[in-house]
């Protein structure tokens, strides 16, 4: 078994370049690494193009505390699960770059970085997709959309009203707590980002003001084991989303807060709130001297120990019905409430410095020429197959199931496209009489 850091990047070689090929992937991450990957097991030919580096959200877009919220034995990339010796653990940035570039080292993609695609649209009179790139025009039978769908951060228009001496941030912008003024910080949103930067800025003892959305949180560990295990065996990550009880809404739903950091654990910001951070509710205004915040910060905390409630009794039916010896553990009971929400707070008196948004992203497929996409800008597929032959995406979230975007299940998405491309591929390729031929026989 590959050790994480062992492989070289001997695959950095000068690829033979052509105009053409069978299947062009753009995006070069986990995602279009895995559809190469299948495709060299059929003998498929193709190329990668990708904007940066192999492995490049995760390098340049990731703070430096940032780790998994899923333990490593999810990462199960096609013919490379986690080949390290801390399966239950969290891998680190560092350690998840590393992860992808061993895997690359593995098999050899035959990638072009540091390429970007400015244009695809189909040519229906030659019946190929054209590729307008930084390193010139190509065209393909078939191609693959990797590049995932967290684009451009969805920063409110609302930020312009901030002072000028504060300082703004997303959170694919956000490194460390040293890289901010030596001032409070306001964070805005508790998705997965939120909360765990502001973890990592309380943690390193700034005064944190934290205003908390509808996003849901999730126990880390319950009656033994990690959840993610529990889920695991309940047959959770194997649900399609067809048979999911809110079928496509799921897509634009916020993950579950929790963290991977200093071995896994929750993230309780009631409890936080205890130790001095300064939680509020979701952000309404922003006046010349003042922020306004919405009454709903109770709501939204109750509404995620809810969620996480249900998590938990979930798991408790599951063990129950299956007759599992597990241990018992105490009902939750909320460590801290508000007792009267702070509604305006002063910009000066509060003597905050920075504001993190953490506020989400939006896809941004404006270069792909090709009407597949509905009114939000989401490509319409089915398990990745559009109604576009040829044309294909992968690495969205929800794509099919639950880790379709993440390393998880990234492999079964990847191998039923691969498939699909090779029966496809046969078909475009075929002799026309031997095309009549099978239909004849098969008749």
């Amino acid at each position: 078994m590959v050790q994480l850091g062992k492989a070289s990047l001997e695959f950095r070689v000068k690829i033979p370049m052509q105009t053409h090929y069978s299947v062009a992937i753009v995006g070069g991450g986990q995602a279009g690494l895995s559809m190469s990957y299948c495709l060299k097991e059929r003998n498929i030919d193709h190329i990668v193009f990708e904007k940066n580096q192999i492995g490049d959200s995760w390098r340049s877009k990731r703070w430096d505390s940032f780790c998994l919220v899923t333990p490593n034995w999810q990462c199960q990339l096609p013919g490379f699960q986690y080949p390290g010796s801390d399966p239950h653990g969290f891998m680190q940035k560092d350690e998840i770059v590393q992860y992808i570039e061993d895997y690359a080292c593995s098999f050899a993609p035959p990638i072009q970085e540091g390429v970007e695609v400015s244009g695809v649209r189909r040519l229906e009179a030659q019946g190929v997709f054209e590729l307008t790139t930084s390193m010139g025009v190509f065209t393909a039978d078939q191609v693959v959309i990797a590049t995932g769908s967290y684009h451009l951060p969805k920063v409110p228009k609302i930020a312009e009203r901030l002072p000028a001496n504060i300082m703004q941030l997303n959170s694919s912008e956000y490194r460390n707590p040293q890289a901010l003024p030596d001032r409070a910080v306001l964070v805005v949103g508790t998705g997965q980002s939120g909360c765990q930067i502001a973890e990592d800025l309380h943690l390193a003892g700034k005064q944190v003001h934290l205003c908390v959305g509808g996003a849901p949180r999730s126990p880390r560990r319950y009656r033994g084991k990690d959840v993610v295990d529990w889920l695991d065996q309940m047959g959770y990550y194997d649900l399609a989303i067809d048979e999911h009880p809110q079928k496509e809404k799921v897509r634009a739903k916020a993950n579950h807060y929790v963290t991977g950091r200093d071995g896994g654990r929750e993230i309780d910001l009631r409890q936080f709130a205890l130790e001095g951070m300064q939680l509020h509710g979701r952000l309404k205004q922003i006046n010349s001297a003042t922020l306004e915040f919405f009454p709903d910060l109770k709501q939204n905390l109750d509404q995620a120990d809810a969620v996480a409630e249900s998590i938990k009794k979930s798991i408790d039916e599951f063990i129950t019905k299956n007759q599992i010896d597990a241990p018992t553990e105490a009902e939750y009971k909320p460590a801290w409430e508000p007792e009267a929400e702070l509604l305006t707070l002063d910009f000066e008196q509060a003597n905050i410095g920075a504001v993190v948004w953490c506020t989400g992203y939006q896809s941004d497929f404006r270069w792909v020429e090709i009407p597949v996409f509905d009114g939000k800008g989401y490509p319409g597929h089915e398990r990745g197959v559009t109604n576009i032959w040829g044309l294909y995406f992968l690495g969205l979230p929800w794509l099919y199931t639950w880790g379709s975007g993440r390393f998880s299940g990234i492999a079964r998405d990847a191998t039923y496209l691969a498939d699909y491309i090779t029966a496809r591929k046969k078909v475009s390729h075929s002799n026309a009489w031997s095309v009549i031929n099978e239909f004849l026989l098969g008749s």
